[in-house]
């Protein structure tokens, strides 16, 4: 891979590689101010009059995901900690989306990308990651993915990035134009600018991390609602205070479930956690990519149904207000699995009821009365209704 033709040339030769570092972090923050904001969506629902409900349109980064933030603030953490130097090979244990991010950025300033992901992900991601000129090291056995980075990049002689410890302290949860602070600037002229809700999915806990530390320094009421996902650790962990949990089996949600508690999960600025059963969460992404007329991930589906069902109680107790979650992930990158009757069948997966109560609730205000595992947080006063 050809490095980047960057304009200054050290005169104290290979040794010293400052001057490489400044043109690498420069090329990031100039792609930065050259991406405009993403878009926040209000989503109209007449039969929930009083509750305005808003989607944060991640998809719309350069690489198509939420992630395009993470793998930005990793590349920028890496750098201006002196990990990455011109030519470091650099490996992430990754089931796709924050992989093709870091795969845009390495590409970017030139050095090689190693990409250590599940043999399950979905071919559209793995095409997304080479398309950036990644490579692609896929695993049969999805708990050693940890062990498996860190070899690769040992082996290699490069920097495991991993996402899953760094992803809390490489993002300025302050403000500097992080997610949190991006929804807020966004809803300054909206009817009820502090939501009661943000509601956002597990994923690596960086940005969950993120939203909640934000919501804490600015001294906001709005609270914080995390979605997890069948056979994931993070709701179990949570529940039980005890971040030991683990989860033998794979999630089907990806993105979202993780095997193990991942470092970068802070359950003190979560006031709230569900659980969202596999089905529910496809049929939350069905009807939510119809509203839309454009198809959305699995893991906004996640987001959808968390949120719907906030907002079914907050009908029922007559409150009105605001709510707001993320669309993470365009659904293109998952036709050959959620889109796909037969990949849903052979799984035991029927979301048509899911559906149907789900249409109901958004088009007649139906109460959501779907069975879901639902936890304070014991530790935190604010997550009291």
């Amino acid at each position: 891979m050809e490095p980047p033709p960057f304009r200054h040339h050290n005169p104290a030769g290979p040794a010293y590689r400052r001057g490489w570092v400044d043109e690498a972090v420069a090329a990031i923050e100039a792609d930065q101010c050259r991406t405009a904001d993403t878009h926040l969506i209000r989503l109209i629902v007449p039969a929930l009059a009083g509750i305005d409900i808003y989607l944060k349109d991640e998809s719309t980064h350069p690489t198509g995901s939420l992630k395009h933030r993470l793998a930005r603030s990793l590349f920028l953490y890496a750098l201006c900690n002196g990990h990455i130097h011109e030519a470091t090979p650099v490996v992430e244990a990754s089931s796709g989306s924050t992989a093709v991010s870091e795969a845009y950025f390495a590409q970017m300033i030139g050095v090689p990308f190693y990409a250590v992901m599940p043999r399950t992900t979905s071919a559209e991601k793995i095409a997304a990651i080479e398309h950036y000129g990644g490579n692609c090291h896929l695993i049969d056995d999805g708990r050693t993915l940890y062990a498996e980075a860190a070899a690769l990049a040992a082996r290699l002689g490069g920097h495991y990035m991993d996402q899953f410890t760094f992803a809390e302290r490489a993002t300025d949860w302050r403000g500097n134009n992080n997610i949190a602070e991006s929804i807020f600037t966004q809803l300054k002229g909206e009817p009820c600018p502090l939501p009661d809700w943000i509601v956002m999915g597990a994923g690596t806990g960086g940005t969950t991390a993120t939203i909640g530390r934000y919501l804490r320094y600015r001294q906001y009421p709005t609270r914080l609602c995390v979605a997890d996902v069948e056979h994931s650790a993070f709701f179990d962990c949570f529940r039980s205070q005890d971040r030991s949990h683990v989860c033998e089996r794979p999630s089907l949600i990806e993105g979202v479930g993780r095997p193990r508690c991942e470092p970068s999960f802070v359950p003190g600025v979560v006031d709230r956690m569900m659980k969202i059963p596999d089905v529910a969460t496809i049929a939350a992404m069905n009807v939510l990519s119809r509203r839309l007329r454009r198809p959305v991930g699995g893991s906004t589906g996640t987001n959808f149904l968390a949120l719907c069902r906030i907002a079914s109680e907050m009908r029922s107790a007559g409150q009105t207000g605001s709510l707001v979650t993320l669309i993470c992930d365009s659904g293109e990158r998952y036709r050959q699995t959620y889109y796909d009757p037969a990949w849903l069948k052979a799984r035991g997966l029927d979301p048509a009821p899911f559906e149907s109560a789900l249409s109901s609730f958004l088009d007649r205000a139906q109460p959501l009365t779907l069975a879901v595992e639902d936890v304070a947080n014991p530790q935190s006063p604010r997550s009291a209704a």
